[in-house]
């Protein structure tokens, strides 16, 4: 008698195979670490500042704790604070809006692209008027490469240049990616990225950086990340916090940074799959011209009436996990919802909210899983 066998789940994220592959050498680069003792700014933090700032063109690289301690110590080094505001996409994760509520400030919360679900210019337009109607200052905007796609970086650069206000790439799900054929980390004032075991680049805790071109800016970023120290740690000269990237992460990091290029082509192959066994049956995404991704999501719509918890548990019931990236929009979170949303309101954040959903995408997703993945995207849509 013939028995039915339920395949093996497909992981989300394989960071295993990753792991797999780097072998003894993540082992190597722990144990060197192991050896000196140098846990804290050891060699190997400086060492991939460097290797980082080499790799995007950047003059300036500085690595910290995590990616909200780089959002957060760029709007501490510029004085954000109450009274001011900042211009933030809604469809993103609470890290690009919670440090500018620390600092005391007010994020304006604007509307999406509807083609590549990043901040949309006419939408920043209107957020910066409601900011001024409000009696609030605009100071920054924070644009966020979501997903792994650069946002329209031009558009949003004349914007700020007009109004006055300095721009802060939120590039935690896009570093490696590119606009107009330069790098993510040198088309803002400064870039913040996050090395978030799940990124992209990723290592195996927390882990953040700030790319900028900006001597003095870099300097006083440097001085936050060690509580705000000057001449030595016992003369602090500004307000700081413990911002500092553990020299294990960094180890790691200079690790998967030889890789990195490889494993963003490997993505680029799995979402060109994708695109093609699943355009005719859901939305999927779209590279803006002069853009490239890379993919921290693969993120899909779905047609408009379909149940998204029943789609979700068609595929979970044949071993592919998906996940829903974000299923509140940040102003409609409870501890955010106060904060003001631009004249217009945020219709396609709303929308994308009830019907976007994300499919398995890393490096090591080999073309008879993506198949499996597609076959039962395409049989679920039709149910």
């Amino acid at each position: 008698m013939n028995q039915h066998l339920r395949s093996d789940p497909i992981p989300f994220i394989d960071i295993g195979a990753q792991r797999r592959r780097l072998g003894s050498a993540i082992d190597d680069a722990v144990g060197r670490v192991l050896s000196h003792c140098q846990f804290v700014n050891g060699p190997e933090v400086f060492e991939l500042e460097a290797q980082l700032a080499a790799y995007c063109g950047a003059k300036h690289v500085v690595s910290c704790a995590s990616g909200t301690d780089a959002i957060l110590m760029v709007l501490m080094a510029k004085n954000v604070g109450p009274g001011d505001a900042v211009l933030c996409p809604s469809f993103t994760f609470i890290a690009t809006a919670s440090p500018v509520a620390r600092t005391g400030a007010t994020p304006i919360y604007v509307d999406v692209d509807e083609a590549t679900f990043n901040m949309s210019a006419e939408a920043l337009k209107r957020g910066i008027a409601t900011a001024r109607k409000a009696g609030l200052k605009p100071v920054a905007i924070i644009p966020v490469d979501l997903f792994g796609q650069p946002a329209d970086h031009d558009a949003i650069a004349e914007i700020a240049k007009a109004e006055g206000l300095f721009v802060l790439d939120d590039a935690a799900q896009g570093f490696g990616a590119s606009y107009k054929g330069r790098k993510l980390g040198t088309l803002a004032l400064a870039t913040a990225t996050s090395f978030f075991p799940a990124k992209p680049l990723g290592c195996f805790g927390d882990g953040g950086a700030i790319f900028t071109d900006d001597d003095e800016l870099a300097a006083t970023l440097r001085s936050i990340r060690v509580h705000g120290q000057g001449v030595d740690k016992y003369d602090n000269v500004r307000l700081g916090l413990t911002g500092r990237l553990d020299t294990m992460q960094a180890a790691i990091l200079i690790e998967k940074l030889k890789i990195f290029d490889d494993e963003i082509a490997a993505r680029n192959r799995v979402a060109e799959r994708y695109a093609r066994g699943l355009s005719n049956v859901v939305a999927v995404p779209r590279l803006a011209p002069g853009c490239t991704s890379v993919w921290a999501q693969y993120t899909i719509r779905l047609p408009k009436g379909t149940d998204r918890d029943g789609f979700a548990a068609a595929l979970k019931a044949q071993g592919v996990p998906t996940a829903i990236y974000y299923g509140k929009s940040m102003h409609q979170q409870t501890a955010y919802k106060q904060y003001p949303v631009a004249e217009g309101g945020l219709p396609v954040c709303e929308s994308l909210s009830q019907d976007v959903i994300s499919l398995p995408m890393h490096a090591y997703l080999d073309e008879a899983a993506q198949e499996r993945i597609i076959a039962a995207v395409r049989g679920a849509v039709s149910t």
